[in-house]
This record gives structure tokens, sequence and C-alpha cells, in this order.
């Protein structure tokens, strides 16, 4: 079969489908086009879910008479000039690929006008047949409509969804990019309803993701800025309680461009893997500002990927910003009484609370003595004996201050396991074993982050019999089980001996410990799992085993005490698991409950 050079119609076609692939694909390239134009709004129709018509009209530069003819050319572009532009490119398109590829397979109309020209110019192109520039009427700025898409090319036309999914990916796209310009004015017509972002000043971005993502979702977020190196990176991330169950609510961009890259969606998740679900998606809208040359937008079709010259830089500065943010925003409620009642009672101002150190043990036993810290003791502030059983949960009169803190003051313990506290304005419930996980777990890791955790040498070692697979893959990891408190070595076939314990955790069962932490390797922290989170993972397995259990009955005091060490763990709204810690309702909720109100 001979070799022929395809038609430049076809090949137009063919080139079509990298660019063109939904409706959704031909709002992102005309919007983009529209943004590189200086637009200050820009308004977006659908009709048929964009497969009739979908139209897009913005106020920028415009263009004149030549430059139109030649828009709609193959890589005819006044954005680049050389191949070492490409290194540095600072717009959101480059390639001179969109107008061609789309004139391919549809109806398109291009009417533009530059601001002092006395009329515009219209062009039209069908299937890949280009009409010559006549003059127009209508104001500065470029209106383009693009009709019957894929009439060209049937085959494609039958791979499209319904009108109603195409059009919700198209408002995806839109509302991605609103979060990533909100300086632009932007309006969606879908049929007979309007969408409509107007455009924000850069202090009060909060507005702009209350419009796009929900007031309610704006009230459960915080503001995040950081910097390293020439990267800066800001926006708005969801607290630990607000997630989701897809990766639909997150949103990145860089440079202001759009982006779904592995890297920052791994940093990200990464950020939130102690403090939300492992199946579950934060809440987030982030932008990273880095200059041109130090990342490479020509790596996707779509330009929906980006490549960095540095991703260990960028990796590490969405960790550390996000996680930040997280730590200073303190620990977040979950209210039960739905989105609107999310809002965290602020800190007494006649109280300067500070994280303590060690918690005192009440006269009588409960706490573990005050030790000199966690850094500089030997004793741990949490043991196994840190509860000590009461008879039953009883009211308790807590200090006077207590109902004007976050949490209040403990009243009952619930079923041997949920403490029920009362504020000024509410009640609150506390999973005790869950926090006190949280609390057990944040203690360690600041163990290990300054000398490793200090341990208990065992007088009579414990024996432990597992799968031999198992205790191969326990003696693996003993050097970094060493740094935790956990000594263990082989004992024979399938066999582990165990010789001390971490000390924060006093008394334990050892070989159950080393039972759990099997389990651990082999459900989540695997040879291919970075050191770091294997660490994590196998932590949050000991401070369970240090850990209140659910049926251990508290006294008042010890109940309160916990309270307070959770207002000052900043992470400890939720466990090691992602689950809530603690619950609120509001009178207000409260007296709907019971139709007061």
């Amino acid at each position: 079969m001979p070799v022929r050079l395809l038609a430049d119609t076809v090949a137009n076609r063919i080139a079509a489908g990298e660019v063109v692939e939904r409706p959704a694909s031909v709002v992102k390239e005309l919007a983009e086009n529209a943004l590189d134009a200086g637009a200050s709004r820009i308004e977006i129709v659908l009709e048929a879910g964009g497969a009739r018509l979908i139209r897009v009209v913005d106020d920028g530069c415009g263009m004149d008479r030549e430059d139109l003819a030649l828009a709609v050319e193959r890589f005819a572009t006044s954005k680049i000039t050389s191949d070492e532009d490409l290194v540095g490119v600072a717009t959101m398109g480059f390639r001179g690929e969109a107008l061609p590829s789309i004139g391919a397979i549809a109806r398109l109309t291009v009417q533009t006008r530059t601001a002092n020209a006395p009329h515009g110019w219209r062009l039209e192109v069908e299937g890949g047949a280009k009409g010559a520039p006549v003059p127009a009427a209508l104001p500065k700025g470029t209106r383009i409509d693009v009709r019957d898409l894929f009439f060209a090319t049937p085959a494609r036309a039958k791979f499209l969804k319904s009108d109603r999914s195409e059009a919700q990916a198209a408002a995806d796209v839109v509302r991605r990019l609103a979060l990533a310009s909100p300086h632009v004015d932007w309006t969606l017509v879908i049929e007979e309803r309007t969408l409509r972002f107007p455009a924000v000043a850069a202090d009060r971005l909060s507005e702009r993701l209350a419009q796009v993502l929900g007031a309610d979702v704006a009230d459960a977020v915080v503001a995040v800025a950081g910097e390293r190196g020439a990267a800066r990176l800001s926006g708005h991330i969801g607290l630990g309680h607000l997630h989701r169950a897809t990766a639909g609510s997150v949103h990145l961009s860089v440079n202001g461009r759009p982006v779904k890259d592995r890297l920052l969606v791994g940093a990200l998740k990464a950020a939130y893997q102690d403090v939300m679900p492992r199946d579950r998606w934060p809440v987030a809208a982030l932008d990273i500002r880095v200059g041109p040359g130090e990342v490479d937008v020509n790596v996707h079709p779509a330009k929906a990927e980006v490549r960095f010259r540095d991703p260990g830089l960028i990796r590490a500065l969405v960790v550390s910003t996000v996680r930040a943010a997280l730590g200073e925003a303190g620990p977040q409620p979950y209210a039960a009484g739905g989105a609107e009642i999310a809002r965290f009672a602020a800190p007494p101002p006649a109280t300067n609370f500070t994280r303590p150190t060690s918690y005192p043990r009440p006269a009588g036993g409960g706490w573990a003595a005050a030790s000199p810290g966690f850094a500089e003791g030997d004793q741990a502030a949490f043991s196994a004996d840190l509860i000590d059983l009461a008879p039953a949960a009883r009211v308790t009169e807590a200090e006077p201050d207590a109902m004007d803190r976050p949490l209040g003051a403990a009243k009952a313990h619930l079923h041997a396991t949920y403490i029920l506290a009362e504020t000024r304005d509410g009640v609150v419930l506390v999973d005790a074993h869950a926090a006190h996980e949280r609390l057990t777990y944040e203690a360690l890791k600041r163990f290990r982050a300054v000398a490793g955790v200090p341990r208990q040498e065992l007088l009579v070692p414990d024996v432990v019999d597992l799968d031999p697979a198992d205790a191969e893959r326990v003696l693996a990891v003993a050097g970094e089980l060493e740094t935790l408190g956990l000594v263990v070595e082989s004992f024979g076939q399938g066999a582990l001996l165990v010789r001390a314990t971490p000390a924060p955790l006093g008394p334990c069962d050892g070989a159950q410990l080393v039972r759990d932490i099997t389990e651990t390797l082999a459900e989540g922290a695997t040879d291919a799992t970075p050191m770091a989170r294997r660490l994590d993972l196998i932590l949050a397995t000991i401070a369970c085993h240090g850990s209140v259990r659910a049926g251990r009955r508290l006294k008042p005091d010890e109940m309160n005490a916990l309270l307070r060490a959770i207002e000052a763990e900043p992470a400890a709204s939720t466990c090691n698991h992602g689950r809530p810690t603690f619950v609120t309702l509001s009178t207000v909720d409260l007296e709907k409950l019971f139709g007061r109100r």
C-alpha cells in the first residue's frame, strides 16, 4: 500500500481528535483564548449540552482582519515565535490549534473587533472550508459561535453523552476557570439556567469560593499561603471534617492554568493523610505560582498536566503549607445538625490556654504524673493506666470557666464510650477512645521527632508466633520499630521475641501489639510505601494500644482533662483514621429537633 500525504481537511480532523473530545473541550479552549486576550467579562452559552451551540463572548482585545484570517490556520499563533518560547510559556494557549481544529469538525463563526477599529470582522469555517473575512458590527472583543459540533465526523458524535452530562462537564470547566481567575466576571447560560460568578477583588477570594462551591463549603475552609524558593502557593483548603467521595472537589492551578496533576494531587492527599479517611478527598482550591521557565505546560494535548523542573520542591511546598494551615486552624467540630451549624465556638478571651507538655494526675489517680515534657522526660504523659475505672458516669461540677471553653464542661459518660459536655450555646459529644487515640498519636510523633520513642525493657520477653511470611515482614522493619520503642528479634521459624515495648504505653500486651502491627504492614505499609508513611501507620497502631478503650468508665476530672487536652491539640478533631472525634449540637439545633422553632 503506497504512502500518501493526507489532505489538509483530513489532517485537521485527525488533529481535532486530540484537542476536541467533547463540548467541554471547546469551552475550555475558547475560554482560555478569551483570558489570553485580556478579557474581564466572559459569557458562555450552551444549547443541547453544547452539541447544537457553544457561544463564547468576551470583551478582550479582539483581532483585526489579517489576524482573524490567520487565526483559523493551523499552528498560527500570536503567543510564541520560536521553540525557545516553549520553555517560558506565560499564556493559556500557544499552539495555534484550537480554532482550526474546531472549524474542521463543526460550523464555526468568529466575529471580532479591536478597540479603535470602525467596525469588526466576521469569518466562517464549515467542516474545514474557510470563508473570507467580511465586515461586521459588534462591540470591542470577540464572539465565537460553534454550531453542530462533530457534524463533519458523525462517528465522533455517537460517543457524546446526554445533553445533561455534557453540560455538567462544561460547567465544571467554567467553575475551575472561575476559581483560577477570580478577577474575571463569568456567566454560563445552559438552556433556561444561568450561572453567574461575578469578579472579586484579590483580597476577597473567599467570595469566589462561595460562588463556585457554595456558602456552606466557604464556611468550612481556611486560607493558605506559603513560599519555598521561588515558588508560591495560595488558595483555600477544607478543614479535616470536610471531604468528598471523588476528586472533583480538588481544584488546582499553576500560574492560573487549571490542571489535574498527579504530583499536586498526591502531595495534597499526603498533607491530609492523618486527618481524613483514606478513601475520601479534600476540598481545595489552590494556585501555584512559579516562573514560566520552571514548569513545562507542553506535555499534554489538552494542557491538563504539567511538569515541574523541581517537583520535590513543589511537593514539599504543598505538604508543608497545607499541614501548617490545618494545624493553625485547631480542632474543628463535626456538626451533627448539618453544614449550616458547623461553626466552632471561639476560645474564651479570659484564658490563654496553651498546649501542655504533660497532663497531671488528679489526687486519687487517673492521669499519669506530670513529666518534664515529651522532649525531655523519660516518662510519658500517656500510659496504659491513663484512665482509671470509675463505678459509673457521674455529673460533675467543673471549673467555673469550663462552660466558656470550646468543648465545655463534662456532664456524663454515656455507655462508657461517649463524653457528654455542655457549652454556653449547646452540647458536645466526644468519642473518648478516638480522641485519646489522636492525642496519643501526636504525643508519640513528638517523641519520635526528637530522639525516638522511649522504651521499657521487659523482664520476661513476650514470644509471638506468626506466619513465617508475617514474621519476615516484621523483621524487615525491625530497625524502624526500634525507633518507635518496640524491640523485636527472631526466635525461630515464624516466632518473634518482644524485648521492649514503647514506654508511653505503660504495661501493655507486647504480643498483641506485634500482631496488630503485622496486620498494618500487610494492609497498608507495603514495601512500595514511603518509609515516613510506613512509620506513621505503625505509630497509629501503637497509639491505638495506648488509648482508653470503650467500656472503661471515666471520672469527671478525667473527662474534663481529656476535653482540655483535645482543645490544645490542633489535629484532635479527627482520629488517626480520619473519623470525627467529637460532634456539636447548638441550642438552636436542639430547639429545632423539639419543634421549638
